[in-house]
């Protein structure tokens, strides 16, 4: 070990919720590479293997370090040792197409996260990393930004030492589904003011590992445009 390594005792433990997903699957990867982090615990909800949870073939380091935690988010009580952690990232999402109904959003982008982190909280976690979404507000008119804005007020009472909110416009990478309006917006997306151009999920994962490295105490807001400009 160098000189300037972490000692396995310093390197982070983290937790990743929404872990198959675009942003999700962009954090493991950058996680897996970062010679801070020491362990990583991908939440899911049926069993996966590493390499099916990853979603590329001979990845470059790291596999070992990641443990996939198959678990009941409508019964994280019963995990609690999972959430025994120094970060949780949270990238959990879904559409309300995908989802069936409002109600049925909401427990995905408002209750399973905001458990999760109140876990993970109760267990000495100190930092908190969100994937929001661009126009979050408690206030809005629009179902979708509502949920977000309430989301983020409602965390914001955890009390985490430091909390990084993404706040991304469109996403851009691989999905495993198709999706219409989002292929239409990719598309179009150089026409939109540099506000809300889509941003690719490479970049709003490293946006969040950036900031999650400095620790910075208090709320920290990574708008669309600072997400665009990572490399």
């Amino acid at each position: 070990m160098s000189a300037s390594a972490p000692s396995s005792s310093e390197r982070r433990r983290v937790l990743v919720a929404g872990a198959t997903g675009l942003v999700g699957r962009e954090l493991l990867h950058q996680l897996l590479v970062d010679p801070t982090v020491g362990e990583v615990r991908a939440l899911t909800r049926r069993p996966m293997s590493r390499r099916e949870l990853l979603g590329r073939a001979g990845h470059p380091a790291g596999d070992e370090r990641l443990q996939v935690c198959e678990v009941d988010f409508d019964r994280l009580d019963r995990h609690v040792a999972l959430f025994e952690v120094d970060w949780v990232c949270c990238a959990m999402g879904t559409t309300i197409r995908k989802a069936g109904s409002q109600a049925a959003f909401r427990q995905v982008d408002f209750d399973y996260p905001f458990k999760l982190a109140q876990l993970a909280r109760a267990q000495g976690a100190r930092q908190l990393l969100l994937v929001s979404a661009l126009g979050a507000d408690a206030d809005s008119r629009l179902f979708y930004n509502r949920i977000k804005g309430e989301l983020e007020d409602a965390l914001a009472e955890l009390e985490y030492r430091s909390v990084c909110v993404a706040q991304p416009s469109l996403l851009a990478g691989e999905r495993g589904e198709f999706r219409l309006a989002e292929r239409l917006g990719l598309a179009l997306g150089w026409l939109m003011p540099d506000r809300y151009k889509p941003v690719q999920a490479a970049q709003v994962a490293a946006g969040l590992l950036s900031a999650a490295r400095d620790e910075r105490p208090g709320w920290h807001v990574l708008s669309n445009v600072h997400l665009r400009g990572m490399r």
